[in-house]
């Protein structure tokens, strides 16, 4: 029987050529772009939109809520960490109130003859800080806090155990940290507030829970 001979033959070389041609690139149609996370988000927040408000509404407006939503998100943020945090705002210390860490103590003060001292001048900065410091000095002496003169305003938040108490200290506190640290001026108003606030605070009738 005659032996049947295979003239198929594979030019290597024109099929190198093909796939280097774009035009004969068929797997690009079943190969979806790569899509970043931004991408992605901002069409899957297209859709949603587009699912409200319309097809219209999405197209012309999804990149402007997107960008008012990250701009709330992150002003939400701010907010919550100088709620929490409210020193990390103040200005640079080389703008700070002439006080140094020795003039915070706690101790050989008589408050109230100060404080009243510092009201006839009309110097609410001062007296809002001797009032602070008086309420540091009450907190210690009934042991609701541990005094310590390394010790920054924030740590003394944590330390009282009675929520009511320890929220009423916290806003107290920041109006301390804005009126020493954050180079304002202090008036009359902004003192009596936190006068009200000590005074809450020593009512009494607080129970350790």
């Amino acid at each position: 029987m005659k032996q049947i001979t295979d003239t198929l033959i594979c030019d290597t070389g024109r099929i190198a050529v093909w796939q280097s041609d774009p035009d004969f690139d068929y797997n690009r149609e079943l190969v979806k772009p790569e899509m970043d996370l931004i991408q992605w988000v901002s069409s899957w927040f297209g859709d949603w939109l587009s699912k409200i408000f319309g097809h219209t509404f999405a197209s012309k407006y999804t990149g402007v809520v997107l960008i008012v939503l990250l701009l709330l998100i992150v002003v939400l943020i701010v907010w919550f960490v100088y709620r929490k945090r409210p020193e990390l705002f103040m200005r640079s210390r080389k703008y700070a109130v002439p006080y140094s860490i020795e003039n915070d103590t706690i101790y050989g003060v008589d408050f109230e003859k100060e404080i009243a001292d510092a009201l006839l001048r009309d110097d609410f900065k001062e007296a809002s800080r001797l009032l602070y410091l008086q309420t540091l000095k009450w907190l210690a002496d009934e042991g609701r806090i541990d005094w310590q003169l390394y010790k920054t305003p924030t740590e003394y938040i944590y330390e009282i155990k009675v929520e009511e108490q320890r929220f009423s200290f916290r806003r107290l506190t920041n109006r301390f940290l804005r009126a020493r640290y954050g180079n304002f001026e202090v008036f009359e108003s902004e003192f009596r507030e936190m006068k009200a606030l000590q005074q809450e605070m020593m009512k009494g009738g607080w129970d350790e829970k």
